[in-house]
C-alpha cells in the first residue's frame, strides 16, 4: 500500500470484514498523548496529516478529516481532498459529524483504548439520532492492515534526580496519598505519560521529543504504588531509586490489575484516562471517581528548584538562538539559507551544549508563504529559500535537563515592507500587553487572551490559535491545565484560574496566507505582584525567554510610552543575562540588536 488512497481503501476492506460501516481514527495513544510514538501514529498513516491534533471518520462512500485552525492550511497541502473532506474544529467535530453521516442504522467502530469516556458517550448519542450503534473493537482495524507498523519504543527509562525535580518521589506519592484520604479514595491511576514522569520522578525516550516512557500507575491511599511499564525498560539504577514503595508490573498486566480492585474507590480522570480504563474497572465492580489526575496542578506549579532549573535552562537556550540569529543575519541575505538549512543549524547550535537532551518539538522552519502555516513542518518537498525582502519564522525549543523551552522568533531577510512592520509590531503590542499583565488571584487565562489581539483586533485582524500554553519541567511543552486562550476554542483545554508557579507561553501571531506568517514568543513565569494599595492579592507575569526581538520589524512610532520602555528594558535583560555566555562577533551582534530604540 504505498499511496494513501491505497490504505483509504483496504481500511474500507478490513471494516467490511469486520461487519462495521465505519471507524473513528483520533490522533492519539492509549494515554491520550498530545504527541504519540511512532507505532500509534495510526491518522498519520492513513491520511498523510503530520500536525499534532486531528482525528478523522472513514464511512464506506466517504471520509472526512478533523482539525482546527492551526492546521487550515497543513491539512490542505498533506491530504487529498480527493478522498477526503476537510472539517473545521471547533465548528464541527466528529460526534457531530456523525450524526449528519452516519449510515442509517450502520454500526461505527471505534477503539476504547483511544478515546475518552465522554467522548464515547456523545458519539453514542449522536448515533443514536441515525439509529446507528458505537461498537467497540478488540482489535484496532488499521493495525491489522498496518503490515510494517513500527513496535513500541523500548529505550531504558533514566532517574530524574532530586537535585533537578526539587522533591523526592516519596514525597510525592504521600502528597497523592494524603489527597485520595481527603477524598474518601482508595486509589488513583495516573494514564497520562507526563503525570507518571512527574510522580516516580523518572524520564524516558518512548515519544519523540516528550522525555517520557509508556506505563500506567496506580498510587493508593497507603503512599504506595503499582507502576506498569515493561520489564526491559526498568535498569537497576531506576530500581533502586523507585524503591520498596513501588511494585514493578508488565505494561500488559495494568487491564487485570484493574479487575482486581473490586469494592475499591478509584480516582479516574475524565479528560487523561481512556474509555477502555472505565469500563474494566466498572466491569471489576470498582466505584469509580471521576476526577481529575491529582498531579495535574501540583505539576504545573513548579517548585523553586524547578524554576531555577528552568531560568538556566533558558540562559543556555537563549545563548544558541542569539548565535542562530546572527547567523541568519549574515547568511540569508547571500541566498543559499533554506528553512532545513537553518533549523540544522540551530539544532546544532543547542547541542553544543551538553545538558541538551533532545528537542522539545520539531522546529517550524517556515520561509515566506511557509511561516503562515501555523504549525509547518518543512520536507524536502516543502523547503523554500529565505528569499530576499521576505519574512522568516523559527518556532524551536530544547529538552535540557533542568527545563523546558520553546521560542518563536520572526526576522526579515532584506527589507520589510510598511505592512510588515505595522502587522509585526501589533503582534509585538499584544505580546508586551501579556507579558506587563497584573491581574487578582482566580484569573483565567481566558480573561487575558483579548489583551493579546487587540492589536491585531483594531485593524481588522485576528490569529487562529490561542495565545499561550503550559510548559513541563523537562517534560510536556504542552502542560495542562493552563492557557492563555479563548473559552470554547479548540486549544483552551479548560479554563484554570492561574497560579504563582505555573509556566506559559506568550505566543500572539499574524498569518497572511500566501504571503509571510510572524509570531513572538516568549515563556512567563506566574509571580505574585505586590502593589501598594491593592486591595486583592495581586499577580503577573516574569518572562523567562531571553533573546533579541528583530528591531528592524519595529514601527516604534506605533508603541506607547510604556510599551517602549518595556521593549528597551526587556533587551538590556537579555545583552545582561545572555551577553556573558557570548563572545566576539556573537557578543558584539547582540550588543546591536539589544540596543534602545529612541523616538523624538
Amino acid at each position: 500500500m504505498s499511496t494513501y488512497a491505497d490504505r483509504l481503501k483496504a481500511l474500507r476492506e478490513q471494516l467490511k470484514a469486520n461487519s462495521l460501516d465505519g471507524f473513528v481514527v483520533p490522533l492519539t495513544d492509549e494515554h491520550m498523548s498530545e504527541y504519540v510514538g511512532t507505532y500509534a501514529q495510526r491518522l498519520a498513516w492513513l491520511t498523510g496529516f503530520e500536525g499534532s491534533a486531528g482525528s478523522a471518520v472513514v464511512l464506506p462512500e466517504e471520509a472526512a478529516i478533523f482539525t482546527d485552525g492551526r492546521y487550515t492550511l497543513q491539512v490542505r497541502s498533506q491530504v487529498s481532498a480527493t478522498e477526503w473532506s476537510y472539517q473545521s474544529v471547533p465548528e464541527t467535530s466528529t460526534t457531530e459529524w456523525l450524526k449528519e453521516h452516519a449510515p442509517q442504522g450502520g454500526r461505527i467502530g471505534y477503539d476504547p483504548w483511544l478515546h475518552t469516556r465522554d467522548w464515547v458517550s456523545a458519539a453514542r448519542k449522536a448515533l443514536a439520532a441515525r439509529g446507528a450503534e458505537l461498537v467497540a473493537v478488540e482489535r484496532n482495524p488499521i493495525d491489522e492492515i498496518w503490515t510494517d507498523r513500527p513496535e513500541a519504543s523500548k529505550a531504558k527509562l533514566v532517574v530524574q534526580a532530586d537535585e533537578h525535580a526539587g522533591r523526592s518521589a516519596a514525597d510525592k506519592r504521600t502528597e497523592v496519598a494524603d489527597w485520595l484520604t481527603k477524598h474518601k479514595a482508595d486509589a488513583a491511576v495516573l494514564s497520562a505519560l507526563d503525570s507518571i514522569a512527574w510522580a516516580f520522578n523518572i524520564r524516558g525516550q518512548d515519544v519523540s521529543r516528550t522525555p517520557v516512557a509508556l506505563a500506567y500507575a496506580l498510587v493508593h491511599a497507603d503512599g504506595t504504588a503499582d507502576l506498569f511499564v515493561a520489564g526491559e525498560k526498568i535498569g537497576a539504577d531506576v530500581r533502586q531509586h523507585l524503591g520498596n514503595g513501588v511494585r514493578i508490573h508488565e505494561r500488559y498486566e495494568f487491564e487485570n490489575a484493574l479487575g482486581e480492585l473490586k469494592g475499591k474507590r478509584v480516582v479516574v480522570d475524565p479528560q487523561h484516562a481512556v474509555a477502555a480504563i472505565f469500563e474494566a474497572l466498572e466491569r471489576a465492580g470498582a466505584e469509580v471517581i471521576a476526577m481529575r489526575d491529582p498531579t495535574i496542578l501540583p505539576k504545573a506549579i513548579k517548585n523553586p528548584v524547578e524554576i531555577a532549573g528552568q531560568k538556566a535552562a533558558q540562559e543556555r537556550d537563549g545563548a544558541a538562538i542569539s548565535r542562530f540569529l546572527r547567523w541568519v543575519e549574515t547568511e540569508a541575505p547571500k541566498g543559499e539559507v533554506d528553512e532545513l538549512t537553518a533549523s540544522d543549524k540551530l539544532e546544532a547550535l543547542r547541542r553544543e551544549n551538553p545538558e541538551l537532551r533532545d528537542l522539545s518539538f520539531d522546529s517550524i522552519s517556515g520561509a515566506g508563504p511557509n511561516g503562515a502555516i501555523v504549525h509547518y513542518r518543512s520536507s524536502e518537498k516543502t523547503n523554500r529559500k529565505l528569499e530576499q525582502n521576505s519574512i522568516y519564522l523559527i518556532d524551536s525549543g530544547g529538552q535540557y535537563v533542568d527545563g523546558t523551552t520553546d521560542i518563536t522568533r520572526t526576522v526579515v531577510v532584506g527589507e520589510p515592507t510598511d505592512e510588515m512592520r505595522d502587522r509585526f509590531t501589533r503582534v509585538l503590542k499584544g505580546h508586551i500587553a501579556i507579558a506587563s499583565a497584573v491581574f487578582p488571584k482566580g484569573t483565567r487565562g481566558s480573561q487575558l487572551d483579548s489583551f493579546a489581539r487587540r492589536p491585531l483586533w483594531e485593524a481588522g485582524l485576528d490569529y487562529a490559535h490561542g495565545t499561550g500554553h503550559g510548559v513541563g519541567s523537562f517534560l510536556s511543552v504542552h502542560e495542562g491545565p493552563q492557557r492563555i486562550s479563548p473559552v470554547g476554542s479548540a486549544q483552551s483545554g479548560g479554563d484554570e484560574p492561574l497560579q504563582a508557579g505555573m509556566i506559559l507561553s506568550n505566543e500572539p501571531g499574524y498569518y497572511k496566507t500566501g504571503e509571510y506568517g510572524m509570531r513572538i514568543e516568549n515563556l512567563v513565569l506566574v509571580v505574585e505582584r505586590d502593589i501598594p494599595g491593592a486591595e486583592k492579592d495581586m499577580l503577573g507575569f516574569e518572562t523567562l525567554t531571553f533573546a533579541p526581538i528583530d528591531r528592524r520589524l519595529i514601527d516604534a512610532e506605533m508603541l506607547d510610552p510604556a510599551e517602549l520602555t518595556w521593549l528597551n528594558c526587556y533587551h538590556a535583560h537579555v545583552l545582561a543575562r545572555i551577553g556573558p555566555k557570548l563572545s566576539g562577533e556573537d557578543l558584539e551582534w547582540l550588543r546591536q540588536a539589544c540596543a534602545p530604540i529612541e523616538v523624538d
